[in-house]
């Protein structure tokens, strides 16, 4: 283990091209095992092929992993790509345990990520994808109301101010609770709206479940961390347990992360939302009965504002293109990209470091648990 921090930009990347051949020639050089799965119909914006790239280091079959994923919210993989490829350059040379493996998957959701959006090619929400679509999606009254006042037709001051007076008067109704319950659980009804879970499984959502099926058949316990942006304090980790309360899981990573870190969490402040169709749990149920814990991490940025920023991917989605204006959108896209990833060093290496930390405590946790 290196206690010498990588350089930043040798991590984070100008685009998703860039990241999956920085991913690719760190596991490389490493000696990790590569698989590539790629899309079978989209390519990216240079017209290359989108695929989610899998590196695994140690044992194929070690009864112990170490399970990480970025690029869930697109976007937001640059971060998660960055500390991926700074555990390969900082430690990936050091040998493992022999009953411990590592499995890095780097942009899952790589069509998100190579056009700077949070969502899938079908506009997706791929971390409320992971439900039963066999059965009826689960319900959010409330979306409905506040879905006309969410996106606008144009992205004005007015428009905006008129937006968030709407968005108040329901925070007056029902509470800040229910506001951000309705506005982040996930909504199966507008797939042109925030937080859609869609139809049925995506391509990626498929792809997890295969890559969990071939490299994770001999795993009996799993540590898992899915890589996220937003959530938090400036540039500091928050960490979205999904094991179930009073669980040996859930004692696992509080031991691992930090009682304080894992229990008892309230992103922005506020009651956890009954988050729906989660990557935790779809990888939950393709381990059937062999024992998970871990966590979603986030690497906090605006806050509360973030709120903007999410409506600002689906206007530029859906709204933008019916009238165009170069030097707005431009200046609008890279606003978006900025509140996911900010582009400032002190963001870039506070998030590398915890990172590392955070990923280094998830293997020594599995392997001694």
């Amino acid at each position: 283990m290196s206690d010498t921090l990588p350089d930043y930009w040798d991590c984070f990347s100008i685009d998703y091209a860039a990241a999956r051949q920085a991913f690719v020639a760190a596991a490389t050089q490493r000696g990790a095992a590569l698989s590539r799965h790629e899309h079978p119909t989209l390519k990216d914006p240079h017209g290359q092929a989108l695929s989610v790239d899998v590196a695994v280091l140690g044992r194929a079959d070690a009864p112990r992993t170490h399970l990480a994923i970025s690029g869930t919210h697109g976007l937001e993989g640059a971060a998660g790509s960055a500390v991926q490829i700074g555990w390969l350059r900082a430690d990936g040379g050091n040998p493992l345990p022999d009953d411990v493996n590592v499995v890095l998957v780097h942009a899952l959701n790589p069509y998100g990520y190579a056009y700077d959006t949070r969502t899938t090619e079908n506009n997706v929400d791929l971390n409320r994808n992971f439900i039963d679509h066999t059965r009826p999606t689960p319900a959010n009254p409330h979306y409905a109301t506040l879905h006309p006042h969410l996106i606008p037709d144009a992205w004005t001051e007015a428009s905006l101010e008129a937006g968030a007076r709407a968005v108040e008067a329901f925070r007056e109704t029902h509470g800040a609770d229910a506001l951000f319950n309705t506005t982040a659980s996930g909504q199966y009804t507008h797939p042109d709206g925030l937080v859609y879970g869609g139809s049925g499984p995506e391509w990626s959502n498929r792809t997890l479940r295969r890559i969990v099926d071939e490299h994770l058949a001999a795993s009996e316990r799993v540590a898992f961390i899915d890589w996220h942006t937003g959530i938090g304090e400036y540039g500091e980790p928050f960490f979205l347990c999904f094991n179930d309360e009073g669980s040996a899981e859930q004692a696992q990573a509080a031991h691992w992360w930090g009682a304080d870190r894992v229990r008892d969490q309230r992103p922005h402040g506020l009651a956890r939302p009954d988050y729906q169709g989660l990557v935790f749990r779809g990888v939950q149920q393709a381990l059937g009965d062999r024992a998970l814990a871990g966590a979603v991490v986030e690497f906090g940025t605006r806050g509360l504002q973030m709120r903007p920023a999410l409506r600002l991917d689906q206007w530029l989605r859906f709204k933008a293109p019916h009238a165009p204006d170069a030097a707005r959108d431009a200046q609008l896209r890279a606003d978006l990209v900025d509140a996911f990833v900010p582009v400032s060093s002190v963001w870039r290496r506070s998030a590398l470091a915890h990172g590392l930390a955070i990923t280094r405590q998830a293997i020594a946790g599995v392997a001694a648990w």
